[in-house]
């Protein structure tokens, strides 16, 4: 992505209005699937699937675990700190870019789902996708690092729950 990409891709939401509906759909996703998360280990306490209910704290867990020391110690920079732009979304994190953790979380929690009850895992799929786009318009992340914790979420899921 070079600067002029990042200008013309955000350009739709360099206004206030388009600047407020990228930050609020990302707090707002970024909320649904992280309150999403408790509400389904609580689901499985309840009704006493206790194998499924490791297995749904453990994966995202360790895989959130190995991706977080992957970005320590390979800390990429971010689109703000190579290109000279202003993100719309607000950070001032150095490094840490690839591969998004947001987006890797979203996808390990919706393959997650998608393990217990499908439909749902598809919409948090479907979340993941638009959260990939935000993120990159946004000016905090290369899509290679969307594309990568996309990619690395479902792998780390297929891995644990359908292998």
């Amino acid at each position: 992505m070079t600067k002029q990409q990042y200008e013309y891709w955000s350009s739709p939401y360099r206004n206030t209005k388009g600047k407020k509906i990228i930050i609020t759909a990302d707090k707002c996703m970024t909320g649904i699937v992280f309150l999403a998360y408790p509400i389904l280990l609580g689901y499985l306490l309840f009704t006493g699937n206790n194998q499924k209910l490791m297995q749904t704290i453990l994966v995202p867990a360790v895989s959130f675990v190995i991706v977080s020391v992957f970005r320590r110690c390979y800390t990429a920079p971010r689109p703000y700190e190579l290109l000279d732009i202003e993100p719309l979304i607000e950070k001032d994190t150095k490094g840490r870019s690839f591969p998004s953790r947001h987006v890797f979380s979203v996808f390990i929690i919706g393959m997650t789902f998608f393990y217990i009850a499908k439909p749902i895992g598809i919409v948090i799929g479907i979340m993941g996708i638009a959260m990939a786009y935000i993120r990159v318009v946004g000016g905090v992340h290369f899509p290679k690092d969307v594309v990568a914790g996309a990619v690395t979420g479902i792998l780390c899921g297929m891995m644990y729950y359908i292998i």
